[in-house]
């Protein structure tokens, strides 16, 4: 079996200050705290001998990797993403970073949602990736729009309801 996998779709290379910022503290973190950690504990375990039988040095060395991994893709995303700090000309259309309301046409509920970039996106917050089909079929949406989505859990329609820029 083969470990080759197709390269990931691109995604939109956007995201809010705080994401830009949070993403920064992970690699800082991982470069400046925990990689150090790990080198300090493989080399100790490196020290004790046999290499092959040595279960702390696999560990280590496997941590080390994932690290490692995870430094570069952080460098090389940072690079290419740009920062969106400003609200868009047209208040009244949701762009990135709007918060929005929509109502369920079936339930009648009210759902908000936050459009963020794809390395911000947290379910439990409420912020979708502006990759997403609820994000893409919002975007230049304005209040009363109604719209039709195709979720996982199948067609959904909403009617929007409120569009805000204000952070927090």
């Amino acid at each position: 079996m083969s470990r080759w996998r197709p390269p990931a779709e691109k995604s939109t290379a956007l995201i809010t200050p705080e994401g830009h910022a949070r993403l920064k503290a992970e690699l800082d973190d991982l470069w400046r705290a925990r990689r150090p950690e790990v080198v300090k504990a493989l080399a100790a375990a490196a020290a004790e001998g046999d290499r092959s039988e040595n279960a702390e040095y696999t560990y280590r060395k496997k941590q080390l990797g994932e690290i490692d991994r995870r430094v570069r893709y952080l460098s090389k995303r940072l690079e290419a993403l740009r920062v969106v700090d400003a609200a868009p000309s047209d208040l009244d259309a949701v762009f990135f970073g709007a918060r929005v309301e929509l109502e369920d046409a079936d339930s009648g509920d009210i759902v908000r949602y936050r459009i963020v970039g794809p390395d911000e996106t947290d379910a439990a917050r409420g912020w979708i990736s502006i990759d997403s089909p609820l994000a893409r079929a919002l975007l230049k949406k304005r209040i009363d729009d109604e719209l039709e989505v195709d979720l996982p859990g199948g067609r959904r329609a909403f009617t929007l309801v409120g569009v805000d820029y204000t952070s927090g």
